[in-house]
């Protein structure tokens, strides 16, 4: 996911610029080093460099690009690491629509609220690295970080896609490599002793332990998509719908049969846009549900969300920018979700500035998402979970069972699952209709708690500062 911050330079500079009426049609190579410099608020400051590489041949194309090559190296403050190549080409090699990534995230401090989400209890006290704001839930003179995680990520990914004939139609067919590290968080502040969440999980088999250190999936994936829409980076009109299936054998981590995780999965984008006012206002709905349809998913891959195009560098969810902008990173964790995302795109001025074509543009918006069917680990025992009479005080902050039963099981059962919702607004500056740099500000309104625990998907405003609209 990156973050960039240079698109406050470009803000200043388009007041100086001349209108123009219509656009230069790109040709060449276009391309340029940034640093990524940024801000999110789960993940802290951003730093490092990227670039983006167009190739737009004769400009016959435009505003498609012939091809595109994205690189990053880049680090965040709470301890997370990027290194990300891409490459995209629709016209190498003639109806053949290819994608190739390899990138490594180095995730020392993730975030890991629990399961099923606002039916896992979040108090906003623990959720910080050290101690020092409420002495009250300070672990150890370290520091804490309860709701953190290690989880590193390997991942090198082919797409291939066609068309049917002539038609609005289309294949896809892909091959993933995931190899996950998971484990205790590390951070400067934080000792190996800390307790976390991730640690009661594994210990009473909410995690499996087979499962606690991560492991190696070969994904395979195939679909269809239907594709009306002008342009695939910022449409003002058409449709698209993505139906993809995608699983794994579980033959790469030589576990025994009880604890196996084969999966196969069903992920379904519905994305629809439409012109209200020409050249200015654009109305965008994306509908999308991501669930299992046979086998069990392994605990460290539930927030892996299943893209055909990458719009975001890794796309997770269910929460934060991704998909509910403004609630806390991965909020709601579960066996099938689905989810929606409104808003309306108004591109309040265009210009040319050193030859270049640039759209600001603002994206109030409304999100809205829900677990469809809870995780529940094969080995759990809520019991103990909920007689551990550290999760008990940790969670609640009293020295009684009072929450003992919501804790030993009310959080997996499907009948509490509610809808959670929230709301902000974007600024986005495009560059030739492909580079798209965004600020976006959310706030969760509604989070489905029904215990009467305020702000249970986070007490502030998310902010991102990245690249794309987020469909």
């Amino acid at each position: 996911m990156k973050r960039i911050l240079t698109g406050i330079l470009l803000i200043m500079a388009c007041f100086t610029a001349t209108a123009q009426k219509k656009e230069i049609t790109k040709t060449g190579i276009n391309f340029g080093p940034l640093p990524a410099i940024g801000y999110n608020s789960n993940l802290g400051w951003h730093y490092g460099v990227l670039t983006d590489i167009y190739w737009y041949g004769d400009g016959s194309k435009y505003p498609e690009y012939i091809w595109k090559i994205n690189v990053e190296a880049s680090w965040y403050s709470k301890g997370n690491s990027i290194y990300h190549a891409f490459f995209d080409s629709k016209y190498l090699i003639p109806g053949v629509r290819m994608s190739f990534d390899v990138s490594y995230f180095g995730n020392k401090t993730y975030n890991f609220y629990g399961h099923n989400g606002g039916n896992a209890l979040y108090v906003n006290a623990l959720d910080q690295i050290t101690g020092e704001k409420d002495k009250k839930y300070s672990f150890s003179e370290q520091g804490q970080g309860f709701y953190l995680m290690k989880r590193n990520i390997l991942r090198s990914m082919a797409v291939f896609q066609g068309k049917f004939g002539q038609s609005h139609w289309g294949w896809v067919a892909g091959l993933t490599y995931l190899g996950i590290k998971t484990g205790h968080a590390q951070n400067k502040s934080l000792a190996a002793n800390d307790l976390s969440l991730y640690d009661l999980y594994v210990k009473h088999g909410l995690i499996p332990q087979a499962e606690a250190f991560g492991g190696h999936h070969l994904e395979a994936k195939m679909g269809v998509v239907y594709d009306t829409r002008d342009h695939e980076n910022n449409p003002s009109k058409g449709t698209n719908l993505e139906v993809c299936l995608y699983g794994s054998p579980d033959i790469l981590n030589g576990r025994s049969a009880a604890d196996r995780t084969h999966y196969l999965k069903l992920a379904v984008h519905f994305k629809q846009f439409f012109t209200l006012v020409p050249d200015k206002l654009v109305f965008g709905g994306h509908l999308a549900f991501q669930g299992i349809l046979a086998g069990r998913t392994p605990s460290y891959m539930l927030q892996t969300l299943q893209v055909i195009n990458f719009k975001q560098l890794n796309p997770e969810g269910l929460g934060s920018n991704t998909t509910l902008r403004g609630s806390l990173f991965n909020r709601l964790q579960g066996e099938s979700f689905a989810w929606a995302n409104l808003e309306l795109r108004w591109n309040f001025a265009r210009f040319v500035l050193f030859n270049q074509n640039f759209i600001l543009a603002t994206n109030p918006f409304l999100d809205m998402g829900m677990i469809v069917k809870p995780y529940t680990s094969h080995t759990a025992d809520f019991s103990a979970f909920a007689a551990d009479n550290t999760v008990v005080n940790r969670i609640t902050g009293k020295a009684d069972n009072s929450f003992a039963q919501y804790v030993a099981g009310d959080f997996y059962k499907q009948d509490k699952q509610k809808l959670h919702m929230g709301a902000g607004l974007g600024l986005h500056i495009i560059m030739n209709q492909n580079f798209n740099v965004s600020f976006e500000f959310g706030k969760i309104f509604f989070d489905g708690n029904r215990f009467g625990w305020k702000n249970n998907d986070g007490n502030g405003l998310g902010i991102s500062v990245g690249l794309n609209y987020i469909f």
